[in-house]
């Protein structure tokens, strides 16, 4: 079984971040973070306005236009 571990992000490290459509339905922390050190996940609407900031840790999301 592989150590899917080491593919993950640390959480909370930057302080925005450049999603696509892809990426809905948006939460903070990502699917891709590892969550032993993070808030607990929030779903942040952004695809009206094209940005969204988490309540908890500050982040700023950014919908790209692609």
């Amino acid at each position: 079984m592989p150590n899917t571990q080491t593919k993950l992000k640390p959480a909370n490290a930057e302080t925005t971040y450049h999603v696509s459509r892809a990426d809905l339905p948006l939460s903070c922390p990502m699917p891709d973070t590892k969550l032993w050190n993070s808030h607990p996940r929030v779903y942040l609407p952004i695809e009206n306005s094209g940005e969204a900031k988490c309540p908890y840790c500050g982040a700023l999301y950014l919908l790209d236009n692609s």
